[in-house]
């Protein structure tokens, strides 16, 4: 089964990462060709070494979308003639469809949504701008791909088609992140952090719906009532080169007890540093850091936006959005339950994403999925 995906981009984000994931996960039977709308990114040469095409549009040049570009996405369709079109996030999702446009035979074009919107206030314009145009044109997919019942919510309240709703939450390779002693001891070290010492921790680019700057006043609340707890913020933009970090962290008098390392690509090792994980973001869709800090045996501490709360489930803690003081007072309280407790929460959150969300679990649902628009009409069937 030839399947064309075409993505925003190819950089470190949710999105790409679970494009990557299922890339590597889906078994025989299918040959795949990756169109990123931008370059390849951090996670294009990656794709390649699966022996997958990337074709990389550099559909913005010095700031301006090119249009030409359009036309060689469609080119390469006709090209390819894939039997499935998937589109991956808003831009991704519009692109796929006009690559769809004069295809013969037609090829089921599916759409891929990756964001909630718990604020769309807070959306950037041209970003509302692209997910008005979706509600319009949404009743042309085939079917409307959400990682988050949440997310699927939100956007058929602003007119996206409610009868192509799909929802496939995201995946973890639990062979990959799991927990491992030797790996936390090794990195602690390498990261000047004693044993004893307790590290919560936030990965995630450096972006305001994430809300670091929340997160830091929750930890200068946790500072004063614990004040040997370390904290450890991990994702692109998040180093020392950004002064309004680095200007938050000297405020709150928090210098010297923050490490932010960056983007990372050893990311099981940075987890296994961690004994508590957070999201403080104010809009998420599923959240793969702590889906991930999860598989290796790390209680979560998360706000409840997107499908947060339901993936941490009774394994950690879920606080309102926009609110250091209880998001610090979650931390607190896992922290004071102690390392058994902390330990059982974590077990209990490695057992729930081993069970639900595998990713090869997941990728026999999108497998599933795909092999249903090749079946006859009346045998097809939507997971």
């Amino acid at each position: 089964m030839r399947i064309m995906h075409v993505i925003t981009g190819l950089d470190t984000g949710g999105a790409e990462m679970m494009l990557s994931k299922l890339l590597s996960a889906t078994n025989g039977g299918f040959s795949h060709v990756v169109v990123s709308l931008a370059g390849e990114g951090t996670l294009g040469p990656q794709i390649l070494k699966l022996g997958i095409p990337v074709h990389s549009q550099h559909f913005r040049r010095a700031g301006a979308p090119n249009p030409l570009r359009a036309l060689s996405i469609v080119r390469l369709a006709r090209h390819f003639r894939p039997q499935i079109i998937q589109g991956w996030m808003l831009h991704g999702n519009l692109m796929a469809s006009l690559a769809g446009v004069g295809l013969s035979p037609r090829a089921p074009v599916l759409w891929n949504v990756r964001m909630s919107l718990d604020d769309i206030a807070a959306v950037p314009r041209l970003t509302a701008a692209a997910i008005r145009v979706g509600a319009l044109l949404s009743r042309y997919p085939a079917a409307i791909i959400y990682n988050s019942h949440i997310g699927a919510h939100q956007h058929e309240a602003l007119g996206y088609h409610p009868g192509k709703r799909v929802v496939i939450p995201n995946g973890f390779d639990c062979q990959l992140f799991r927990p491992h002693d030797p790996s936390r001891q090794q990195a602690r070290a390498e990261l000047g952090i004693s044993d004893e010492t307790i590290v919560v921790g936030l990965i995630g680019r450096y972006d305001p719906m994430k809300d670091h700057a929340g997160f830091l006043h929750a930890a200068a609340a946790v500072a004063r009532a614990h004040p040997t707890t370390r904290f450890l913020l991990a994702g692109s933009g998040v180093t020392g080169q950004e002064p309004k970090l680095q200007n938050l962290i000297a405020e709150l008098g928090l210098h010297g007890r923050v490490l932010l390392l960056g983007e990372r690509s050893d990311m099981p090792r940075i987890n296994a540093v961690l004994d508590i994980a957070c999201s403080s973001s104010w809009s998420e869709g599923f959240p793969n850091s702590i889906g991930e800090a999860m598989a290796c045996g790390v209680p979560c501490v998360v706000t409840c936006v997107g499908d947060s709360d339901y993936l941490v489930g009774d394994t950690g803690l879920a606080v309102p959005a926009r609110n250091p003081q209880a998001l610090a007072q979650a931390i607190c309280q896992l922290i004071e339950a102690g390392p058994a407790a902390r330990r059982q929460l974590g077990a209990a959150a490695r057992r729930r994403i081993e069970s639900e969300f595998s990713l090869p679990a997941i990728a026999r649902r999108y497998e599933e999925l795909y092999r249903g628009y090749l079946e006859p009409p009346k045998a097809r069937s939507i997971p």
